[in-house]
């Protein structure tokens, strides 16, 4: 409101100083210097985060529907040579400042307090499906397995286009869509991880290539992210509760950034994405079990038959 003692700030002025600090990560105090504002002001930013997710979230960041996991497949194809692959996941630890009286829950095994970050990104290195708040001394297995989308993975019921034969291998009988992800997590019939171990024949070192050249994508965005968003490259000195705003107004505003930018359409980079999945424990001798290892064999055997591209030797 506007008082005998200041006018009020507007959305616009508010806007500036919330994107100020999610482009520095300065304090609130400095932020507030700045702007010649109070720090009480500046204290009002997460609302600004609010709004700027509840804006954008339906437009930039929508739960994807059957024809648009189709898109996405075709689009990793195409540009990271890995079929029928729906996105690739990965964790990302936003470090805290210590959050009182939460003993170790916040402490992780890189020695900070941190906030985790799940996120499945496409082909275009787009955030499509984010979960954030989770305890930094949660095992990403634990994270995905509490998430919405994990719960959703486990279900079947995340909406994934039905099986396909691969181009050229319609030998091998249909194959799922999947998710990729690295070796801290487990192998399901829709989410692939490499072969672990070093001394691997060459067929499955070459698996382990077309996938880590398809998950290397998160890994990208990530780096986009904390580029841009200079806040995750200092410690966040603010509650767990806030930090989770600020942290959703960044991914969706990545996402906004790359949709809207023209010159982003026109680089391309040879990247992929990188999903971190949870760590359950060694695989049980059920049906699921060997469907998903299954699966990994045909992609091995596509790989190195059909599917060959140029240069996967040389690598």
């Amino acid at each position: 409101m506007d008082t005998n003692y200041r006018r009020s700030l507007s959305a616009a002025e508010r806007l500036s100083i919330c994107l100020r600090y999610l482009a520095t990560g300065d304090s609130f105090r400095t932020i507030a210097n700045s702007f010649r504002v109070g720090v009480s002001t500046v204290s009002t930013l997460p609302d600004v985060a609010t709004a700027i997710w509840d804006c954008l979230v339906e437009e930039f960041m929508a739960v994807p529907s059957t024809e648009e996991w189709r898109s996405i497949a075709e689009k990793f194809e195409e540009r990271w040579n890995f079929p029928l692959c729906c996105g690739a996941l990965d964790g990302k630890h936003v470090v805290l400042k210590a959050p009182e009286n939460t003993g170790s829950q916040f402490f992780n095994y890189k020695g900070t307090f941190s906030l985790f970050l799940l996120a499945v990104v496409d082909a275009e290195r787009c955030f499509r499906v984010i979960d954030v708040g989770g305890y930094g001394r949660t095992s990403d297995g634990g994270i995905l397995a509490n998430s919405a989308f994990g719960q959703a993975l486990k279900s079947g019921s995340l909406q994934l286009p039905a099986g396909l034969p691969l181009s050229g291998g319609d030998h091998l009988g249909p194959l799922p869509h999947v998710f990729v992800a690295d070796e801290a997590f487990p192998l399901r019939k829709n989410l692939m991880r490499p072969f672990p171990g070093r001394n691997l024949p060459r067929e499955r070192r070459i698996f382990n290539y077309r996938l880590s050249r398809a998950r290397l994508v998160v890994e990208n965005a990530f780096g986009i992210l904390s580029s841009q968003w200079r806040m995750y490259r200092r410690v966040i000195e603010v509650q767990p509760e806030v930090a989770e705003k600020f942290v959703k107004a960044t991914c969706i505003l990545h996402n906004f950034l790359r949709r809207t930018t023209q010159a982003n359409t026109q680089r391309a980079f040879s990247v992929a994405d990188v999903e971190p999945l949870p760590g359950l424990g060694r695989i049980a001798a059920n049906n699921s079990a060997r469907e998903a290892i299954r699966v990994r064999e045909v992609f091995t055997s596509y790989f190195n038959a059909e599917g060959t591209v140029p240069w996967q030797d040389d690598v």
